[in-house]
């Protein structure tokens, strides 16, 4: 008795494998999230890394190609300074009537000039300004301006007859561009000094 082998034992065999290449070629690899420009990309809860897809010019403390780089502390701004010692106008002031701070609080990144009381923008940006003056003198008016590049922005007045230690203060935002030089004017009136009571401060919100 002749027993007949199976036909084609090769292609029998095949089948399974074919059918998976041709299911893999028709579906094509299994899907992958897309990753914006500026997700980072996670894997099992790791933090891989984090691609910026407009680096920033200022900078950093590592970086690369591809985009990616790490922030750094470089462009912080701020100042704080106080008028400690004689009233003000003085023999200094008298012509500009800038209102001079001789004692420094906060200076980061060095922009605050204590020699002239100015401070120069290093970058063009939004600031946050603010001042607190006391006037010397019961009936007297006191105003005091913010100058932007010798034009006044921000302005304060105390006129109070019946008060001797009345202050004035304000606050704003400027936008300013990289040079601009902004300080603080007695427009008119006696600013008392000594005992830290007239202060100036300034920062830097963000970059433009």
């Amino acid at each position: 008795m002749v027993t007949l082998a199976p036909p084609f034992p090769a292609l029998v065999q095949a089948v399974p494998l074919l059918i998976l290449v041709l299911g893999f070629l028709h579906w094509g690899p299994p899907a992958v999230g897309a990753q914006n420009d500026t997700e980072p990309l996670v894997l099992e809860g790791k933090c891989l890394v984090v691609c910026d897809s407009a680096p920033s010019a200022e900078p950093s403390s590592s970086g690369g190609a591809l985009g990616m780089s790490v922030r750094s502390g470089s462009g912080r701004v701020a100042f704080s300074a106080v008028r400690n010692t004689n009233h003000e106008p003085s023999e200094m002031s008298n012509r500009t009537m800038t209102i001079y701070f001789d004692q420094i609080l906060v200076n980061v990144g060095g922009h605050f000039d204590p020699a002239r009381s100015i401070f120069v923008a290093p970058k063009k940006g939004v600031y946050s300004f603010s001042f607190h003056v006391v006037k010397v003198y019961n009936r007297q008016t006191i105003q005091v301006s913010l100058v932007l590049n010798s034009w006044p922005v921000l302005s304060a007045f105390a006129g109070d007859q019946d008060v001797t230690r009345e202050a004035a203060t304000n606050a704003g935002l400027v936008l300013m561009e990289r040079g601009d030089k902004t300080s603080l004017k007695l427009e008119r009136g006696n600013l008392m000094g000594g005992w830290k009571y007239s202060t100036f401060s300034g920062f830097l919100v963000f970059p433009l």
